[in-house]
């Protein structure tokens, strides 16, 4: 019996089979490939941590090799808990814990602490994640122990390019937080989370607020707010652990 190739239900039956064999092979290259594409998104988290602490430029296996050696620890702690964190960096993987966590985690109130040994001594890394004016924004800052900033690195979604898309692709703006006091411990008072971006007319405390970048008013108010919020959910963190202060 002869195929009337030109009958709707010939078409119907032959666009069914041709998407079900579309779908199948879509799913198998998928498949295929996310171990690869999980890979290259670790990798990318590994290069965007380096850079808060001034590591920079670096090729594949560089930064490979360089964070297996630099970042000791990715602990996770529970919002509001004052944790001691790990007592021996060398028992301890600085991708096996904390590092598979994201922004749905610390929504959650799983917060990343990540202990890192540089020339210039220990210091620990936060993520932080906020919105800018188009989309999520994220980052990681570097902290020295005596409360100030040893370096920050920021990414974005959907930043409009050569302005807010700055917080990514300046270094020179990232490089401004380096030296920033992030938190203040006032005698008789609560500790509070100084670190912050402001318009230069608004600058009240230099030591510890960064220029914002030009033309980009609601994006750099995005990172502001990231900080404050990020950074404060630590502050016991700080408080019971040495980090903030003499």
């Amino acid at each position: 019996m002869k195929l009337n190739t030109n009958s709707n239900s010939y078409i119907i039956i032959y666009s069914a089979i041709l998407v079900v064999v579309v779908a199948f092979l879509l799913a198998f290259i998928f498949k295929a490939l996310k171990p690869m594409q999980d890979a290259n998104v670790a990798l990318d988290k590994k290069k965007q941590i380096l850079a808060s602490l001034n590591i920079r430029n670096l090729n594949d296996r560089e930064a490979e090799a360089q964070y297996k050696n630099v970042v000791r620890a990715d602990y996770i702690i529970q919002k509001d808990e004052c944790d001691n964190g790990p007592e021996n960096f060398d028992e301890y993987d600085g991708e096996s814990a904390g590092f598979k966590l994201g922004k749905a985690d610390y929504k959650a109130g799983k917060l990343v602490v990540y202990f890192c040994e540089v020339a210039e001594g220990q210091k620990l890394v936060i993520p932080v994640y906020g919105m800018g004016l188009w989309g999520d924004i994220w980052g990681y800052v570097a902290l020295n122990q005596d409360g100030t900033v040893f370096g920050a690195y920021f990414d974005h979604d959907s930043e409009t390019a050569g302005l807010g898309a700055e917080i990514k692709d300046s270094r020179a703006w990232q490089e401004k937080f380096i030296g920033k006091k992030y938190i203040e411990e006032p005698e008789g008072q609560p500790i509070s989370i100084v670190l912050g971006v402001k318009k230069t007319s608004e600058i009240k405390n230099p030591e510890a607020e960064v220029d914002a970048i030009t033309g980009a008013t609601l994006t750099s108010n995005g990172v502001d707010e990231m900080l404050k919020e990020c950074l404060g959910k630590y502050k016991n963190f700080f408080l019971h652990n040495g980090w903030g202060g003499e």
